[in-house]
């Protein structure tokens, strides 16, 4: 019975598939799949874009903000205001930023590169990325750096093909290099050499007409120096006058006050500070209770300069001079590269050093070394600090000029150092050297033309490093200026600040604020475009204790302290 049921259930199933089969319709049949359209057949109104196409993200602004000016410093903000605008805000009036925005301290770095080698100056010497007229060809440790023309450059392109920068810290040997025509030129020239360059048909002198000084600088705080009276004595103690007719060129002068003559806001005339006198001196010394018996060490670096011609000579004039009062000094001379960091630390009682004027204004001379931005002279003086401050604020030169005064009678009683001369300095050349223009802040090596095309020039030491945000020595300077541009510099020969990666800096009415414009088209040596954000970070590094680019080579980034300072954002306490 099972089996013939199981037999109609199969036949009836049987039966339903073949009607289903006869009676399905044509077009329930599968449609074809057209083809795919070939690639040129695709409209253009729905192609897919180019890359090139593709929108730039849109910029995005850096800045760097001081939650108040409470610190100590000046800054109070920088800003990317957009692509190619830079806004800097200061708590107080900054006249004269045009000015200090020239100096090598002001680079400015791409921020990508910046960032890749993590604000080093060790990695930054080995392949220096800039917008300058050169770029580095090489640099061989110990003799020599080779520049060559930067294709990428938006200034003028050099009149040479190749520039070597050379040094030798004595200056007969740069002399002899240049008699024999080993080199196209040389710095600091001997003042006993200069009769016979200038005799010497092949060859030219060339003065360099700035400002600066030497002086023997004081730590107040390393005793018995922590006494003014002894101060005092000392500062009576250098015969100033002597050691300007025995070693320094014609044309320069003793110091008779801080400044010098033509430091104008500054120099006070008519006035004379302390004038040499070792009996009064010594009687000094004994009414403070000097210990005659101690013996002191001065301290110098072994790099000749305009203003220190002749070091070991000056250094022993000098300890000859303390040696007729009963004061001990030993000499010691010590390598430039370790001398300057020491200094700034604090670590000498006395020393050695001079400036050479940055920048035409007093700013660059009392805010720089007196409002105690640094430790090598100890302590600041709160009454020359109060004025040097106020007349940084100042448009009105008559009205800075009465604060300068005051400061320049502060700085005699108070002796934070004892400046000793102005140098007047010469470079020479050979005279085929065509072209030739030497400023009191520059030299124009990218203009200067030679019959080979190659210009040498020797000058008495190696630079530190080429991260010069972070330097303060001036060879180091002389080579970072054929690789880098600032918002502003001095053009060659010039002493009036002109538009470099800025097309213009603009101020506010109280000049509390300096908006600048920036080129368009400027691209560093990498090939990445300039724009406002490698402003603020370059300038961050030095404005922010913080800044994890701050690295540089000492750290210490004292450009951006001195003239912007005493104290810069995130300052540990010292």
């Amino acid at each position: 019975m099972k089996r013939s049921i199981y037999v109609l259930l199969s036949m009836l199933i049987l039966a339903s598939m073949l009607l289903a089969a006869c009676g399905t319709p044509a077009t329930a049949a599968p449609t074809a799949v057209p083809a795919a359209p070939a690639a040129t057949d695709v409209p253009a109104a729905t192609a897919v874009p180019a890359a090139t196409d593709v929108p730039a993200p849109a910029f995005v602004g850096e800045k760097l903000v001081a939650p108040n000016c409470d610190y100590g410093g000046n800054f109070k903000a920088l800003e990317a205001v957009d692509e190619l605008t830079v806004k800097f805000s200061f708590c107080k009036p900054v006249p004269d930023f045009l000015a200090k925005i020239t100096l090598e301290a002001f680079n400015i770095l791409d921020e990508n590169y910046l960032k890749e080698i993590g604000g080093d100056a060790t990695k930054l010497n080995d392949n220096p990325v800039g917008t300058g007229p050169y770029i580095l060809k090489e640099w061989v440790r110990g003799d020599h750096l080779t520049f060559v023309p930067n294709p990428t450059y938006f200034g003028e392109k050099p009149a040479n093909a190749t520039f070597i920068l050379k040094w030798n810290k004595e200056a007969a040997a740069r002399l002899l290099d240049l008699q024999a025509g080993n080199v196209s030129g040389i710095a600091e020239v001997n003042v006993d050499d200069i009769a016979s360059i200038q005799a010497d048909p092949n060859l030219k002198l060339y003065a360099r007409n700035g400002h600066n000084f030497l002086y023997m600088g004081i730590n107040n705080t390393h005793p018995p120096f922590d006494n003014e009276k002894v101060r005092q004595a000392f500062a009576m103690a250098v015969n100033k006058q002597k050691i300007v007719d025995d070693f320094y060129a014609p044309g320069s002068v003793a110091a008779t006050q801080f400044v010098q003559a033509g430091v104008t806001p500054g120099y006070t005339e008519g006035y004379k500070g302390t004038a040499y006198d070792a009996a009064m001196a010594k009687q000094m010394l004994t009414d403070a209770k000097f210990d005659f018996t101690k013996t002191y060490v001065l301290h110098y670096g072994d790099r000749t300069r305009p203003y220190f011609p002749a070091p070991s000579k000056i250094a022993q004039a000098v300890q000859a001079q303390f040696a007729e009062i009963g004061v001990k000094l030993d000499i010691a001379m010590e390598d430039w590269a370790a001398y300057g960091p020491k200094v700034s630390a604090g670590e000498y009682d006395l020393f050695f050093l001079g400036w050479g004027e940055d920048y035409p204004d007093a700013t660059n001379w009392y805010d720089v070394f007196l409002l105690g931005s640094q430790k090598n002279f100890g302590n600041p003086h709160a009454d020359i600090v109060a004025l040097v401050k106020q007349a940084a604020q100042l448009g009105d030169q008559a009205a800075r000029q009465k604060l300068y005064d005051q400061v320049n009678a502060l700085y005699d009683q108070h002796v934070p150092m004892v400046v000793i001369a102005h140098g007047n300095t010469n470079l020479a050349f050979l005279a085929s050297v065509g072209n030739v223009a030497i400023g009191p802040y520059n030299e124009n090596f990218p203009q200067m033309t030679t019959a080979d095309g190659t210009v040498i020039f020797s000058q008495d030491g190696e630079p530190i490093s080429l991260m010069c945000n972070d330097e303060g020595d001036g060879n180091s300077f002389r080579a970072c200026t054929q690789l880098f541009s600032k918002l502003y510099k001095f053009g060659w020969g010039s002493a009036t600040p002109e538009p470099d990666l800025a097309e213009k800096c603009v101020a506010n009415a109280d000049a509390t604020e300096w908006t600048c414009t920036l080129r368009k088209g400027v691209v560093f040596s990498n090939g990445a475009a300039l724009d406002a954000n490698d402003v603020v970070a370059t300038m961050s590094a030095g404005f922010d204790y913080s800044n994890p680019l701050r690295k540089g080579n000492s750290g210490n980034y004292n450009y951006f302290k001195d003239l912007f300072g005493p104290k810069v954002l995130n300052q540990p306490a010292q």
